[in-house]
C-alpha cells in the first residue's frame, strides 16, 4: 500500500483562497463544514457580485475528469462543497480532518431554516407541486419568487430578469445534471448578484416527493446505493460508469503521483 499512499499524496494539491481547498482529480474541493460553508455564503452574499457552487458527489468529480464538455460547463462555478463521503475520505487522507460531508439537501433544509432573517432566496427548479411544497415547508425563510424547472429556452431571459430585479441573495437551482450546470454556465454572467447553489435532487429531498437515505447509510457513504435501489433503470447505468471511472482515475493516478497535473 506504500506506492498507493505516497501517490495519493501528490494526487491531492492544496491552494487557499477564503476557504482552504484540496485538489481531487482536478477539481478543486472545499474543506469545510455545515457552519464554515454558511458563514462564508453570508459573506458573499454581501458582495456586489455572483457566486455559483455546485455540491460535488463522485460523479461531478469524475465527469469533470473524464468528459472535456462538462468540465466546460462546470468551468462557471467558483468553488466545490465536498458532497459525497468517498470525497470526504479522500480529503482527510490528505490531511483534511472533516467529520462529515456537505450534503446538498441537508444543506439547503439547514441554511433555509438558520440564515439571517433579513436574507431572501429565489427557487428555480422542481415541479409547481414541489415548489409550492417547499414554500410551505420553510415558511419562515423569504422565498421571493419562484419558477418551477419546466421552462423554455425562450422564458430563460425573463426569469434572469426577474431574479436581477428580486435582487435575491440565495439562488437555488434544482435542474438536475446537466441541466443546471448548463443553465448556470449560460447564465451567470447575466446575474448581477447573490450565491447560485446548483442542488438538484436536493429540491425533491426536502420538498417530500422523495425519500432520501437513512442517516446510517449515509454515514457509511451508501446514500447512491439507496438511490439505486430506488430508481435501478435510470440510475443504474449512471452509477455504474461513474463509480468505476472514480475508482479507476483515483487508482490510477494516486500510483503515478501525477493526478495534480491534471488539475485546472
Amino acid at each position: 500500500m506504500e506506492p498507493f499512499h505516497d501517490g495519493l499524496a501528490c494526487l491531492i494539491s492544496r491552494t487557499i483562497s477564503a476557504i482552504q481547498s484540496i485538489d481531487l482529480l482536478g477539481t478543486p474541493l472545499l474543506v469545510t463544514d455545515y457552519g464554515g460553508l454558511s458563514r462564508q455564503c453570508v459573506e458573499w452574499s454581501r458582495e456586489p457580485r455572483c457566486v455559483a457552487m455546485d455540491f460535488a458527489n463522485t460523479q461531478i468529480v469524475t465527469m469533470r475528469r473524464h468528459e472535456p464538455a462538462f468540465r466546460e460547463l462546470t468551468s462557471a462555478y467558483d468553488c466545490y462543497p465536498p458532497d459525497g463521503m468517498p470525497l470526504i475520505w479522500c480529503l482527510n487522507a490528505a490531511g483534511a480532518g472533516l467529520r462529515d460531508r456537505v450534503y446538498g439537501p441537508t444543506f439547503m433544509r439547514k441554511f433555509l431554516e438558520s440564515a439571517p432573517k433579513e436574507s431572501t432566496h429565489y427557487l428555480l427548479g422542481g415541479s409547481a407541486k414541489c415548489v409550492a411544497a417547499l414554500r410551505a415547508k420553510f415558511a419562515g425563510a423569504q422565498i421571493v419568487g419562484a419558477r418551477d424547472g419546466y421552462f423554455s429556452p425562450n422564458e430563460e431571459a425573463e426569469i434572469v430578469a426577474e431574479i436581477n430585479r428580486l435582487a435575491p441573495d440565495f439562488i437555488w437551482v434544482g435542474l438536475g445534471t446537466p441541466k443546471q450546470q448548463d443553465w448556470i454556465h449560460r447564465r451567470k454572467a447575466e446575474i448581477r448578484r447573490g450565491v447560485l447553489f446548483a442542488v438538484g435532487f436536493a429540491f425533491d429531498v426536502n420538498s417530500g416527493l422523495k425519500r432520501d437515505a437513512p442517516p446510517w447509510m449515509q454515514r457509511l457513504g451508501l446514500t447512491w446505493v439507496f438511490r439505486l435501489l430506488s430508481e435501478p433503470r435510470r440510475l443504474g447505468p449512471r452509477y455504474l460508469k461513474y463509480n468505476g471511472l472514480f475508482l479507476y482515475y483515483l487508482l490510477a493516478d494516486g500510483l503515478r503521483g501525477r493526478a495534480w497535473e491534471k488539475a485546472g
